[in-house]
């Protein structure tokens, strides 16, 4: 199933900002950020969408941190960390609604 064009562009400023995919310590964090923006089923959908594209033990541990994210609360060190790394990558850091088509 095709992503609504905000997610797409999520999912495309997350492959910038990780052009060698996410690395497992910053799954949680990541999701943490994301979720902070989305809606609950916003971010299963970008998930399913990044698990879809890598190897099977990743994907897994995509699955996982998405779990964690409703258990677990990040650092906010790390979720500092990530948040400057997608940054770079081009991640405007703001609402995703603000980066919809006509905007």
């Amino acid at each position: 199933m095709a992503l609504p064009p905000v997610l797409s562009a999520i999912v495309g400023w997350l492959r910038a900002g990780y052009p060698d995919g996410v690395p497992y310590n910053d799954y949680l964090p990541l999701f943490a950020l994301l979720a902070s923006q989305l809606t609950d089923d916003e971010v299963k959908a970008v998930a399913d969408n990044l698990a879809d594209s890598t190897d099977a033990d990743s994907a897994e541990a995509i699955r996982q941190a998405i779990e964690s994210v409703t258990h677990n609360t990040p650092q906010d060190s790390d979720v500092a960390r990530v948040r400057a790394h997608l940054a770079a990558g081009g991640w405007p850091l703001a609402s995703p609604t603000r980066f919809g088509p006509g905007n």
